[in-house]
């Protein structure tokens, strides 16, 4: 009788039988200790996401607003008496001065703008602030001539500029910075009123013969944001749907490495493939893998109606979805995705040689929570920790995105070149990391 219709007449047993003494007490510590690692790896993994939220509401402050007065400064509208920039300078400190949570407000001389509005929304494109509050040059001028000449197409809202980009950053626009700029919005015209009505009562102006809106609310903001986060659907593109980029790359792996292993294991008239030429062989088809896996993710994007084809737009004036590359922004899309799922492919797959399964999966979760965690939230308003956020791949990914999709503005030289130098370094460590899988089989560790 075969050892294998031995083990089949063998009768099962109850889960305490005596006989299973040993394999219960080898399951008992194999189950702790893997449970043991599970949770310790959930707890520690877990908190670096956690961790870049912690304490947000401390580093406001690191979200810069400049607040610069331009009123009656300029040579075409010079006045010693200036009402609305010191009224809102005068907001600003008090903010400023507030133990209350609030954005980094900071106060800027027009001087360092050579007294130009346009060289503040240029600042605010290239990054330099979240946000400015331009008073300007006219604001007081125009207020006044409205009283004087009884002027009926006033419009309050000359007279200060919010201006914004959106698709810098979304999520940090619309949970903090706009809500914040709203408050400050009411504080200034809370404050201007009284003052402004006090001033016409003391003049003894006719108030019946003032337009109404010169007397309330008399000055206003225009919001102007300069890269508006529109439509919707981009939305996927650079933020959740980057996660299958990096999940896609990750099952590369287990997919195509039983028919790379047909080119090493000898068969019937068929000898083993070197191994240098194996491993060059694996690099090359893999790279090749992500150049159509991310073709194809690429026109998921196009299919959904992001626009691909609108013109550039000036840096200071207001767009919605300028591309950065014309006609040819799709193509520069696709290869940012192509060299983007390499960068984070074949760390996976190195890994995955290193690890085995199933343990690689760990490396697929910490991939994952630290790539989002540093790629999906402001590392400003993380602490100093997740400064390394800001050369790993999904950081300089999502970056990309925004001045491919949106005309935000350009670093993408840098994002390639540290796309690139994980792309390298993988590289160098992927015959390693083949010969610790194959060390590991030979002896039956994997």
């Amino acid at each position: 009788m075969s050892e294998k219709a031995e083990v089949e007449t063998v009768p099962a047993v109850s889960f305490f039988d005596p006989a299973l003494k040993q394999v219960r007490r080898r399951v008992y510590y194999q189950w702790c200790r893997t449970l043991s690692i599970l949770c310790i790896f959930a707890l520690t993994v877990l908190s670096i996401f956690w961790g870049s939220q912690y304490s947000t509401e401390s580093k406001y402050t690191e979200l810069k607003v400049w607040v610069v007065d331009f009123d009656g400064q300029t040579d075409d509208y010079r006045t010693s008496t200036p009402l609305v920039g010191p009224a809102v300078v005068n907001t600003a400190q008090e903010f400023i001065d507030s133990p209350a949570l609030h954005l980094g407000y900071i106060i800027k001389n027009a001087s360092t703008f050579d007294n130009d509005p346009w060289a503040v929304r240029q600042a605010v494109y290239d990054e330099h602030a979240y946000a400015a509050v331009i008073i300007n040059p006219n604001a007081t001028s125009l207020l006044r001539a409205a009283v004087s000449q009884q002027n009926t197409s006033y419009d309050p809202s000359g007279a200060i500029q919010t201006v914004i980009i959106s698709a810098r950053d979304e999520n940090t626009y619309y949970s903090y910075v706009l809500p914040d700029l709203t408050t400050f919005q009411s504080a200034v015209l809370a404050s201007f009123g009284p003052q402004w009505i006090q001033t016409l009562t003391t003049s003894n102006t006719n108030l019946t013969t003032i337009p109404p809106q010169a007397i309330n609310p008399a000055i206003g903001f225009t919001n102007i944001d300069l890269r508006p986060f529109t439509p919707a659907v981009a939305a996927p593109a650079v933020t959740i749907g980057l996660i299958y980029l990096i999940i896609i790359a990750f099952f590369n792996f287990p997919f195509l490495m039983p028919i790379h292993a047909q080119l090493i294991k000898p068969s019937a008239g068929n000898p083993p493939l070197k191994i240098p030429q194996w491993l060059i062989w694996r690099i090359c088809s893999n790279i090749a893998a992500y150049f159509f896996l991310s073709f194809f993710y690429s026109l998921v994007s196009l299919a959904f109606g992001i626009p691909f084809s609108n013109s550039p737009a000036p840096d200071t004036l207001p767009a919605n979805n300028p591309n950065a590359y014309g006609k040819g922004s799709f193509v520069v899309f696709w290869m940012l995705n192509w060299v983007g799922m390499t960068a984070l492919g074949l760390p996976c797959e190195n890994m995955a040689m290193v690890l085995g399964f199933p343990w690689s999966s760990f490396f697929l979760i910490f991939w994952v929570i630290t790539n989002v965690a540093t790629g999906f939230y402001a590392v400003e308003l993380a602490s100093v920790f997740y400064r390394w956020g800001y050369a790993w791949p999904l950081h300089r990914i999502v970056e990309a995105l925004r001045t491919i999709l949106f005309g935000t503005h350009s670093r993408i030289g840098l994002d390639f070149a540290v796309l690139f130098i994980w792309i390298a370094v993988s590289i160098a460590f992927f015959p390693v990391a083949s010969f610790i899988m194959r060390w590991k089989m030979k002896r039956g560790l994997a």
